[in-house]
């Protein structure tokens, strides 16, 4: 799990890029974590459908602490094992507020994933409006994160956000003020993202300025993008490749699925300003109230809403 930006590309048909300012390389698609969970699909499925994304070439691996109860961590774990585990760059998240909670977590994550440290490590679903305070307050998530990178258990932090760019830009804000720098940030960045609370206006261009590495989520809306036909499903994964991302990460949940995104990885091109703006144009008039990005405007997918225990103690 130490592969730098020099390493020798064995899958020249996946773009790999630099993540961010850290040295380390990665695949431009990466494997969400949240959907390999599902328990519609077995362990053995699971685990074919990894190794096979790896052996194409995705080698970034997200996950979180939270999802599905456990398992999608437990089935990258086993995923990773016989050598699979040297062949990826590895994420996981935690939701702790305070450091007991967030230190908690990441143990769990390390003994479900059965390594014994990370890539990354980001705080997850930062969308609270108090959640930058809380993790960078005395006896907060940041004290065990930064202790985490300084016993070797990542090698690099971050957080995540979904609901607001300003939310996120606090975070960013609070981070110099005590002069921290986060090595990458986990963000929405789709086609229909630019007409409604954007996080591609009002975010990226800070990022990329910073040196950050970019993860994009939610290429395809959370699946909502499909129901309004107006792109399609490589077109989507197409323009978040060609935004300045380290990585586009996708919820690859069938084999049918990790087949249509290998596709996408392999016939990829930098879209030119042009066609970037005509899909924009296209997807304008459903885009403007943001209900085909329903993680921004609903609790639907705020999985800290629904349970506030993840967070730890209340203040």
């Amino acid at each position: 799990m130490n592969r730098d930006i020099d390493d020798p590309v064995t899958h020249a048909s996946i773009p790999r890029r630099p993540l961010g300012r850290t040295g380390a390389a990665v695949s431009a698609i990466g494997l969400g974590g949240w959907h390999i969970g599902k328990v519609e699909q077995s362990d053995e499925d699971i685990v074919r459908l990894i190794r096979k994304a790896i052996d194409s070439g995705i080698d970034f691996m997200d996950n979180s602490w939270d999802y599905q109860e456990g398992r999608s961590e437990t089935r990258m774990g086993r995923a990773l094992e016989d050598g699979y585990l040297e062949k990826v760059f590895l994420m996981t998240k935690v939701d702790g507020r305070d450091q007991r909670t967030a230190r908690e977590q990441l143990n769990t994550s390390l003994q479900r994933l059965r390594t014994d440290h990370v890539d990354l490590l980001q705080v997850h679903e930062v969308i609270h409006d108090d959640d930058p305070e809380r993790v960078f307050a005395s006896g907060g998530a940041m004290e065990a994160v930064l202790e985490a990178r300084d016993e070797g258990l990542t090698r690099f932090i971050g957080f995540t956000g979904h609901k607001s760019p300003e939310v996120l830009g606090r975070m960013l804000d609070l981070a110099e003020d005590v002069g921290i720098r986060f090595d990458t940030v986990q963000l929405p960045l789709n086609v229909m993202d630019w007409h409604f609370r954007s996080f591609e206006r009002e975010l990226l261009p800070r990022l990329v300025k910073m040196g950050a590495g970019v993860l994009g989520m939610k290429a395809l809306g959370a699946g909502d993008i499909m129901g309004t036909n107006t792109v399609g499903p490589t077109e989507c994964i197409h323009y978040a490749l060609s935004l300045p991302t380290s990585t586009v990460i996708i919820g690859l949940d069938s084999m049918n699925v990790l087949d249509l995104t290998i596709d996408a990885g392999r016939t990829f091109r930098q879209l030119s300003d042009e066609e970037m703006d005509a899909l924009r144009d296209r997807t304008a008039a459903v885009a403007a109230d943001g209900r085909f990005e329903s993680y921004k405007i609903t609790h639907q997918h705020d999985s800290t809403v629904q349970n506030p225990q993840w967070l730890g103690p209340s203040r």
